[in-house]
């Protein structure tokens, strides 16, 4: 018997994408999910051992919390490219059907100066964290669309809301990410598919590691404003960007 078998189930029977899930604050809202019973889809870049790694140990944990015989679905993918993007969907769409629920959270940061930012790691930064929002988004939301619900949760960052020297590339991803949150909420508004965004301050994970920011929450705050957006927030509350900071 898995350790949620006996809890409540507020995402019993919904499909759930989460990206970037095989640490951090993606992997605390996969668990959350897992334990609140979501038929659940994960990924991750998983560019190197280390990464493989990581995903096939999230696989593990994620199946222990998760109620007995619900599906774990779970691939390699990386979000900035659109091919990737679309094999998520292809994979998904067959294993489990159409999501009910997408949560954007991959991304990736570089610390430097904007003069000593290379083009490589300006596109790098933005490519993980705004056009791999775009694009899963993007292959995901026809059908939901076309199903008239769903709901998406973007993982936005204090660095959307305000400016961070050594962080450019990242501020000006995650401020992209937190308007394209607010552009497609009016464009699902009227069709049943709710579009939000959590602005984290800093919380203690491997990202933050080196950057001298004291972390200010661990991933499982996160984790449980990205529950409450999936489970319990009123079908009103679309594009707003819920700053979790002090």
């Amino acid at each position: 018997m898995s350790a949620a078998d006996g809890a409540a189930k507020p995402l019993a029977g919904k499909v759930a994408v989460v990206t970037g899930a095989s640490r951090g604050i993606g992997l605390a809202i996969a668990e959350r999910f897992a334990m609140a019973g979501a038929r659940l889809a994960i990924c991750s870049r998983a560019a190197d051992a280390a990464g493989e790694r990581r995903l096939a140990e999230a696989v593990e944990q994620l199946e222990k919390l998760a109620p007995t015989g619900t599906p774990i679905v779970w691939l390699r993918a990386d979000v900035a490219r659109f091919a990737d993007a679309r094999h998520l969907h292809a994979t998904v769409d067959k294993e489990l059907g159409v999501p009910d629920l997408v949560v954007n959270n991959a991304g990736t940061v570089v610390r430097k100066r904007l003069d000593e930012t290379s083009e490589n790691e300006w596109d790098e930064v933005v490519d993980a964290n705004l056009k791999g929002t775009f694009n899963v988004t993007r292959v995901f939301l026809p059908q939901m669309r076309a199903r008239g619900s769903g709901r998406i949760v973007n993982i936005a960052s204090i660095s959307g809301r305000q400016g961070t020297a050594r962080l450019t590339a990242y501020c000006a991803a995650k401020h992209g990410v937190v308007g394209l949150t607010r552009a497609l909420a009016e464009e699902t508004r009227e069709v049943g598919i709710q579009v939000n965004a959590i602005c984290p301050g800093s919380v203690d994970t491997e990202m933050l590691a080196g950057s001298g920011f004291p972390p200010m929450m661990r991933a499982e705050h996160v984790a449980g404003v990205a529950l409450w957006l999936a489970a319990e927030a009123p079908a009103a509350l679309t594009g707003a960007c819920i700053d979790v900071f002090g």
